[in-house]
């Protein structure tokens, strides 16, 4: 079997790294199952998405469960489609599914899709049908609904429930031959219509739909449900450990129900029937991962598509530069549970930015340019500025990344933040007066300052010490603030986009029930800067740290500088988890 983990799979968190050492429910049972020989000592399960839109960080966690069990316990891991809904799946979301979860570092032993057993799940209806175990209803969806009761109140059995199964075969078949129209038919389980589980209420298990099948064709006009679908394919498929997400944890009795009326022996799979277990779902604050929220963020050009780097789907945060191995990280280290809880962001970013921290190679860059002179900057016999360069690291956590030179000249590109002409406490940077180190370079203190006519600065005008090259003094003295630069005559223009949460909310939608009415006004801001020459080095998809700016990764030509390489904020500098677990052990504390 490949490795799951796919070629860089030794950063890949188990159950034991995540937790210290212990494990999950979930890996206790695989375990006790093949201590009791059930399934036959195999292991196999898979990740069934449904193709109707993209993977989001919240696929991750199930992703990561699957593959990982199932490579922990030496077994199989099949990623199947879910596609028994013609009218919103197409081959460009199986495309995307598939890049993404290899891009998350796994690789399927097998693809399936749901479709292939479309004559399977057929000829198995048609066997409930047989011996009274399911009916047509010819009422509508919302007569159906409505007789379903609720909890704590009655169901009303179907005035169809009683048909004999002659007449429900032959009006399945027409069904299937597309002699009735959308919606005046359905096929449904006889289950017990006073059954405490809404599921058990006699569910759907097939629809009319007249719709075109981007794999089938125009095979089908009726369609298996969800839960039809779901557990027989498992089956099909030979799938020991069927591994849900909590809001499927109703459903499992409908699940054990249609494979104990089935002749599943036919299928010669060795052992039990598949065994359903739920687990927590992965849920971020200040994010939403309803595909229906998410498309309408897209289709009303909230965002600017699939993959925005403001976006949670995996090829948003691919995009943005989002490691796979710290995708992988965090979700090992939040573990797998048996109640729903929410994560802060700021979680996940730790990890980013721990891997990037390890990996990422250093540039200087500067995203809102002020014009710094060094007066007493040496030139050559024709009076222009000389040019020297500097050694400056390209990663102090990896040795090996070894150096580059970095021009250095009279004239530099400084940030606006690093100098003010009136200081605040505190401020340690250039003000009137003050010294400060340049990294790589020099000291230079500043003697005045250009206005225009609004009393904006436009120039800073420095002197520098040529003895304090490599940024110590001879004389011991020292600064209280290191800044960095980029030489104006070797500038290389840039855009950079810096991102704010997408909604301004812990909870979006939860004041007034829409998310949307909690998005962001500003959560993205675009820079016109400029780097040092080597950010050419640096190629689409690959993450560089802008020296004490944050995390950014190299995309193609900005949409508001053409020509001018575009990098996105992956994450910043400052680790807001560490100062988030602070405030809670405070509030801990107090309380």
């Amino acid at each position: 079997m490949p490795d799951p983990l796919g070629p860089s799979s030794s950063a890949a968190p188990t159950s034991e790294s995540a937790n210290g050492g212990s494990r999950d429910f979930i890996r206790d049972q695989v375990e006790a199952d093949l201590g009791s020989e059930r399934f036959a000592g195999r292991v196999q399960t898979r990740f069934p998405p449904e193709p109707n839109g993209y993977l989001h960080v919240g696929h991750a966690k199930a992703i990561c469960l699957d593959f990982t069990v199932a490579s922990e316990f030496g077994g199989r891991c099949v990623l199947r489609f879910d596609d028994t809904n013609p009218a919103t799946e197409s081959p460009e979301y199986v495309d995307a599914i598939v890049d993404d979860v290899r891009w998350l570092g796994f690789e399927p032993d097998e693809i399936r899709f749901a479709s292939d057993y479309f004559e399977q799940l057929y000829a198995w209806a048609e066997y409930l049908i047989e011996r009274g175990l399911a009916y047509v209803d010819d009422q509508d969806a919302e007569t159906i609904s409505a007789g379903r009761g609720g909890f704590g109140q009655p169901g009303i059995e179907s005035p169809y429930r009683d048909r004999e199964a002659p007449e429900n075969l032959r009006l399945f078949r027409e069904m299937a031959a597309g002699q009735h129209p959308e919606g005046s038919r359905v096929l449904r389980a006889r289950v017990d219509m006073q059954h405490e589980n809404m599921q058990m209420r006699d569910p759907v298990m097939y629809r009319i739909r007249h719709e075109h099948h981007y794999r089938s064709g125009d095979r089908w006009c009726i369609y298996p449900t969800y839960d039809w679908a779901h557990g027989q394919s498992d089956a099909i498929e030979g799938v020991t450990h069927s591994l849900c997400t909590l809001e499927f944890r109703d459903n499992r009795a409908l699940y054990d129900w249609y494979l104990e009326h089935l002749p599943l022996a036919e299928l010669g799979h060795r052992g039990d029937r598949p065994h359903q277990t739920e687990f927590a779902r992965l849920e971020l604050t200040h994010t939403i991962t309803s595909k229906r929220i998410l498309r309408r963020l897209v289709e009303d050009s909230h965002v600017d598509g699939w993959d925005d780097p403001r976006l949670p789907t995996l090829r948003a945060l691919r995009r943005r530069g989002y490691p796979p191995s710290a995708i992988r990280d965090f979700c090992g280290f939040i573990g797998v549970a048996r109640t729903n809880s929410r994560h802060a962001p700021e979680l996940l970013e730790s990890f980013v930015r721990t891997e990037l921290n390890a990996t990422a190679p250093r540039r200087m860059a500067v995203l809102r340019p002020l014009k710094l002179v060094i007066t007493n900057w040496p030139t050559d016999d024709d009076g222009e500025p000389l040019v020297e360069y500097r050694e400056a690291v390209n990663n102090p956590e990896d040795p090996s990344a070894g150096t580059r030179q970095v021009p250095f000249s009279g004239t530099l590109w400084i940030e606006q933040d690093d100098f003010r002409l009136e200081a605040p406490p505190k401020y340690f940077r250039l003000t009137p007066g003050r010294e400060v180190r340049l990294r790589a370079g020099y000291f230079v203190r500043c003697t005045d300052a250009v206005t225009d006519a609004d009393g904006n600065v436009t120039e800073v005008r420095c002197t520098y010490d040529p003895k304090t090259s490599g940024g110590q003094a001879p004389d011991g003295r020292k600064v209280k603030a290191t800044i960095h630069w980029v030489s104006a005559d070797h500038a290389v223009p840039i855009e950079a986009a810096l991102y704010e949460r997408l909604f301004h909310t812990e909870l979006p939608g939860e004041r007034t029930g829409d998310p949307l009415d909690d998005l962001h006004p500003n959560s993205r801001e675009l820079c016109a800067g400029v780097a040092e020459p080597a950010i050419g080095d640096i190629t689409p998809g690959h993450v560089v740290q802008f020296e004490r700016l944050g995390y950014f990764c190299a995309d193609s030509s900005g949409p508001d500088s053409p020509g001018a390489p575009l990098f996105h904020r992956t994450v910043g500098l400052r680790d807001e988890w560490t100062n988030i677990q602070k405030r809670q052990q405070q509030q801990g504390i107090r309380r």
